[in-house]
């Protein structure tokens, strides 16, 4: 996100670059089954296609900052055109994770809300299997403070900047854009978490409440009578399973609309910091989970 005008960053920008590529292309033929970004047999693959989703979306960073590094010295009509195929290219990516998601939540929906490919830090700020939509006005705060402050330092130390980014060009009709999307997008998020609030509610209604007080005499008098119990609770659960999809689907609508109407507001270069602050976030969250909190250590040890 912050980049150096030294050309030694572009020459290591370019060789991560190749780095990033090899390790892309060895895991997308462990994982060649996938082919075209599609989920074929049981959910449990959208782990496996996630993973290879992480290679791209660390491939699509460093093209991303290496084209920010590359404007920087520039400031050239193909590097500006660079800059729009590369967010163009990051914006399809994300509309094939929640395509790909999409179709493995109509097959298992539970398995889906509770997303074991991810690290327990992450599984920890989940909002309906994935991120808070809010989180994206958030991110675009944080990131267009932190470039300010960057040149306002610059400036109280004699260097004039010529840098573009979120911190010097966002204007006022962008601002109250995204005032007037952020404040649409609360409402609709309120909305769902009530949704399903009220939806985990039906797990203590009359029907279950039945159904787990006559399950429970069945297996103490040792009759053979559960197995037609339990299709019972199968039946009551698919309802619910179903209204759960809609939620999903409703909550992942929502998350991509809302970044794409975000992206859409900025202009290209603007665009291009968003997202490589998004990339940076959502790879290194993912790494520290990893490292920190992928565990199963007892916790009075």
């Amino acid at each position: 996100m912050f980049t150096s005008n030294n050309p030694s960053s572009t020459s290591n920008l370019e060789s991560e670059a190749k780095a990033l590529a090899l390790i892309k292309s060895l895991l997308l033929q462990k994982w060649i089954d996938n082919k075209n970004g599609l989920v074929k047999d049981h959910s449990e693959s959208f782990g496996h296609f996630y993973e290879r989703w992480l290679v791209d979306e660390d491939q699509n960073l460093a093209d991303l900052r290496l084209a920010i590094t590359q404007l920087s010295q520039l400031n050239n009509e193909s590097s500006q055109s660079r800059i729009q195929q590369l967010v163009t290219k990051v914006m399809r990516h994300y509309e094939d994770y929640y395509r790909v998601k999409s179709s493995s939540i109509e097959r298992d929906v539970i398995y889906m809300m509770n997303a074991p490919w991810l690290t327990h830090l992450e599984n920890t700020f989940l909002w309906i299997g994935g991120w808070r939509v809010t989180i994206t006005f958030h991110l675009l705060y944080s990131v267009v403070g932190l470039q300010f402050e960057a040149q306002l330092t610059d400036f109280l130390q004699g260097s004039i900047g010529t840098t573009r980014d979120l911190g010097s060009d966002l204007t006022s009709t962008q601002l109250i854009r995204i005032d007037e999307l952020q404040k649409e997008t609360v409402r609709q998020e309120r909305e769902l978490s009530e949704t399903l609030a009220s939806l985990q509610e039906t797990i203590a209604d009359s029907s279950l409440v039945q159904l787990s007080h006559l399950a429970t005499q069945l297996s103490w008098e040792g009759c053979d009578r559960y197995d037609s119990i339990n299709e019972q609770v199968k039946l009551n659960f698919r309802v619910k399973e179903n209204k759960l999809k809609q939620v999903f689907f409703k909550a992942d609508d929502l998350r991509l609309t809302t970044l794409k109407t975000v992206v859409d507001i900025l202009s290209p270069i603007q665009a291009a910091h968003f997202l490589i602050a998004a990339a940076e976030l959502h790879l290194r969250l993912n790494e520290w989970g990893h490292y920190n909190y992928n565990h199963h250590d007892d916790i009075g040890n």
